[in-house]
């Protein structure tokens, strides 16, 4: 039997302990983590504890060690760029939380970085990996919604909020710290390929720092379905998720249940476009009607745990990445262009700074 991976992880907060340390933990064929580096003490006790591993209050110390098969760089996010840079340049795999940077320059660096080293760079985007959205993306694929004219993804509540992440110097914000997860999914609908055109509008409402906490985001192209995203901490009444509108029909729903209806082409009744006055059986004025058959389907999300099972997936992909040679499911062109359309949304909304 194979020996599992040693992993590093830089940082002990709500990422690197909640997320990476409890998912590698729930695998030991796979991980082992064997290193952690936190500056609070407390944080490394704990790590000791609970992952029998050594710990480090300088992650520069930790990379003096010879034993690690990857590191994990959880720390603040202004550090994400420098950090697993430094990671690169050390000969390590790397795997960064999300946002990775703030702009395309630093995802070409790194990328640059990563082909030199011969390395694996992979940035955290588990939401794409979500039970909801990798149903949702069947059903799309599956052509039966037609062509896909608006996709809405609204990642909304309520709520007021003052920690370090609401401030632009730690490239805080709703767009970097939650829109890579909705930005990630709908690129894979509209695609890839092609930057899209961007139009966006940000907010500060019931936040306490200098960055934004209400975005709305729109992309469109040639021959693209439009993409609406909004992602606001000031929405009362937040109702669904995804809405998508096709030409033979649509999808709605959450992250736990969704719902979809559609028609078939081939039993919809045969109309022709007419230029004359429509009147009815009795010759009166009438409007176009007609009945079609509609087929309706739904998904209700059966796993427990919260998005405990996309953190597995993303792992389990790493893992068959470091092990098989497997290529990484989410690509640095994927997130660089991610990177390129939250660029260009900050550069249409430039937010004045606390002093």
């Amino acid at each position: 039997m194979a020996q599992p991976l040693r992993a590093g992880i830089i940082g002990q907060g709500r990422s690197g302990r909640n997320i990476h340390g409890r998912c590698l933990s729930k695998h030991p064929d796979q991980y082992k983590i064997v290193a952690v580096a936190d500056a609070l003490e407390e944080r490394r006790l704990r790590a000791e504890a609970e992952y029998g591993c050594q710990s480090y209050a300088d992650y520069q110390d930790m990379l003096q060690r010879d034993d690690l098969d990857f590191v994990v760089n959880a720390t603040t996010s202004m550090m994400h760029v420098p950090v697993s840079l430094e990671l690169l340049n050390h000969g390590f795999h790397v795997i960064c939380e999300k946002p990775l940077s703030r702009n395309v320059e630093d995802v070409d660096l790194l990328a640059e970085a990563a082909r030199k080293a011969g390395k694996v760079f992979a940035v955290f985007q588990n939401y794409r990996y979500t039970p909801a959205f990798v149903e949702l993306k069947k059903v799309v694929d599956s052509g039966v919604l037609g062509r896909l004219i608006q996709v809405s993804i609204e990642y909304n509540g309520f709520s007021r909020r003052w920690d370090w992440q609401t401030l632009q110097e730690n490239n805080g914000g709703n767009l970097l710290n939650t829109g890579p997860h909705p930005v990630d999914q709908a690129l894979q609908l509209f695609g890839t390929d092609q930057m899209p055109q961007i139009l966006c509008r940000m907010d500060r409402a019931n936040t306490f720092g200098d960055a934004e906490d209400y975005v709305k985001l729109i992309m469109h192209g040639e021959g693209r379905p439009l993409i609406d995203i909004e992602v606001s901490s000031c929405c009362a009444y937040p109702n669904t998720t995804y809405n998508l509108q096709g030409t033979r029909g649509g999808l709605r729903g959450t992250t736990s249940q969704m719902s979809w209806k559609y028609y078939k082409a081939e039993e919809a009744p045969q109309q022709e476009l007419t230029r004359v006055p429509i009147v009815n059986a009795d010759g009166l004025p009438a409007y176009c009607s007609e009945q079609l058959t509609w087929y309706e389907e739904s998904w209700e999300k059966t796993q427990a745990g919260g998005n405990e099972p996309t953190h597995d997936a993303f792992y389990e992909m790493f893992y068959k990445t470091l092990t098989q040679g497997a290529p990484l499911d989410i690509t640095l062109d994927e997130i660089r262009m991610q990177i390129a359309v939250m660029e260009e949304c900050h550069r249409q909304n430039p937010l004045s700074r606390l002093g």
